[in-house]
C-alpha cells in the first residue's frame, strides 16, 4: 500500500485533532507533529489553518452531499413534489451512512458536531458551492411540501436534522448516558431518527 502523501497526512491529522479539540484548541504545530510534517507544509498545501479546516470539512462532507443530491434527484424524477418523509429520508439517510459505527464514523461525528457548535468564525467558512446548491434545492423541495413554513424556519429545522443525527451517532460511539438505555446502532436507530425528524419537519409553522 502506498504511503499517503504529505497533504493527505496533514488532512488526516487535522481531522482527528479538530474533532477532538475544536478549531481553537488545535494548533498547526500539533497537526504537523501528528502528521510527521514540518510546520511550513500547512502554508504550502493549504495557505492557512482556516483553509485547512475548510479542506477537512469538505473532504468529510463531499460523499454525504453527493448522496443527498442523488437521493433528491431520484425523488424529483418520480414526482415534482415529494412528501416530507421522503425528503427527510433522502437528506438524513446519508448522514447516518456517512457516520457509521466504526472509528472513522466516530471521528466524522465529532467533526460534524465541531462544525455545528464551535464558536470560531473560521469553522463557519468551510461551505462551498456544492453544499450550498444541495441546501438550496432541499429548502425549495421542503418549501413546496410545507408551504406554510417560511424559509428561515425551514432552514432551522434542517439544521435540527444535522444536530439530531450527529448527537445520536456520538452517543452510539460513546455508550449510554447514566440512567439511560443503551443507544441503538444500525438500521433501527436510523428508522427511529427519520420518523422523529419527519414529524418535526411537518410540525405547523411557529407563529410570532
Amino acid at each position: 500500500m502506498a504511503t499517503p502523501d504529505t497533504r493527505t497526512q496533514i488532512l488526516d491529522a487535522a481531522e482527528q485533532l479538530f474533532a477532538e479539540h475544536g478549531y481553537r484548541g488545535t494548533s498547526i504545530r500539533a497537526i504537523t507533529g501528528l502528521a510527521g510534517a514540518n510546520v511550513a507544509a500547512v502554508g504550502y498545501h493549504f495557505g492557512s489553518k482556516a483553509e485547512l479546516m475548510a479542506a477537512v470539512a469538505r473532504r468529510v462532507s463531499e460523499p454525504v452531499i453527493a448522496a443527498q443530491r442523488a437521493g433528491l434527484d431520484r425523488l424529483l424524477a418520480r414526482t415534482p413534489e415529494p412528501p416530507v418523509d421522503a425528503l427527510v429520508e433522502a437528506f438524513a439517510g446519508p448522514l447516518f451512512d456517512g457516520m457509521s459505527v466504526d472509528e472513522g464514523g466516530e471521528r466524522r461525528s465529532r467533526l460534524i458536531m465541531t462544525i455545528l457548535s464551535d464558536p470560531a468564525n473560521e469553522v463557519r467558512g468551510w461551505t462551498g458551492p456544492a453544499e450550498e446548491a444541495v441546501r438550496t434545492r432541499y429548502l425549495a423541495a421542503f418549501a413546496r411540501a410545507l408551504p406554510g413554513v417560511d424559509s428561515a424556519e425551514l432552514w432551522f429545522r434542517m439544521r435540527g436534522i444535522l444536530a439530531v443525527t450527529a448527537v445520536d451517532r456520538l452517543e452510539v460511539h460513546q455508550g449510554s448516558s447514566p440512567g439511560c438505555a443503551s443507544p441503538v446502532a444500525g438500521d433501527e436507530s436510523r428508522r427511529w431518527a427519520i420518523t422523529f425528524l419527519a414529524a418535526a419537519m411537518s410540525a405547523p409553522a411557529t407563529r410570532g
